[in-house]
């Protein structure tokens, strides 16, 4: 079972200033999980990580509550801290939070975009239209999207968005090679960053939301064909 994975077997001990304890434990913690080294269900228990950095509990409390927060790290009765599960039953309300959420940001973010800025999502395009590790695939979608959402004002809306985004790439990293959906077309990338970088806001968003209604029909028929299994 996941949840007995030994964190030791994950995590390299090392000693930690602690100063840099919270910040250091929270990203090899973020890393682990994305990358699927500590599965959905893995226990992630306080005193262990303390004992593996040398540090207090402290540290290590904060540094939880922050991949909490990300939904990256949910608590449970009688466990304590584990790793949240991938998109699941709720996924189509994931995607109508995204809708809600990215319009907005795209909203906010676009009048303010630069040269740089969409050059950078190009690039993220480019790199895309190459790649074919499904891990590598769902990190520069990520990237690709916060690069155009990245100048909107309200950062606590960046913040829900990035979560939401982090929980679609550990999704994509799993699940993305049973699929079946060959090589993934990046016209509805190339469409959002044209309408971004011309101004077109209210085009844009209408791009942006048909492609997210597009992802939450993938993968609700997917999840639907794994239950019928």
């Amino acid at each position: 079972m996941a949840e007995k994975i030994k964190l030791s077997n994950v995590l390299a001990s090392e000693q930690l200033p602690a100063h840099l304890a919270r910040g250091v434990i929270e990203e090899r913690l973020r890393s682990a999980i994305l990358d699927g080294r500590l599965p959905p269900g893995t226990a992630v228990r306080q005193q262990e990580i303390a004992d593996l950095y040398g540090v207090s509990r402290m540290p290590v409390r904060e540094a939880l509550r922050q991949l909490e927060a990300q939904s990256l790290l949910k608590v449970e009765m009688h466990k304590g801290a584990v790793v949240a599960p991938l998109i699941g039953e709720d996924a189509v309300d994931t995607y109508a939070l995204r809708v809600l959420l990215e319009s907005e940001a795209l909203r906010q973010s676009i009048p303010l975009l630069e040269a740089d800025d969409i050059a950078s999502a190009r690039s993220y395009i480019e790199q895309l239209e190459n790649e074919t590790s499904h891990a590598e695939i769902g990190r520069l979608n990520r990237l690709f999207h916060m690069s155009l959402y990245g100048k909107a004002s309200n950062q606590k809306l960046l913040r829900l968005i990035e979560n939401e985004l982090n929980e679609e790439e550990r999704f994509l990293r799993f699940h993305l090679s049973s699929m079946g959906l060959g090589k993934l077309t990046q016209d509805d990338h190339n469409a959002l960053v044209d309408a971004a970088a011309e101004k077109r806001v209210d085009e844009a968003v209408r791009v942006l939301e048909q492609h997210l209604n597009n992802g939450s029909r993938v993968i609700r028929n997917y999840l639907d064909k794994q239950l019928a299994r």
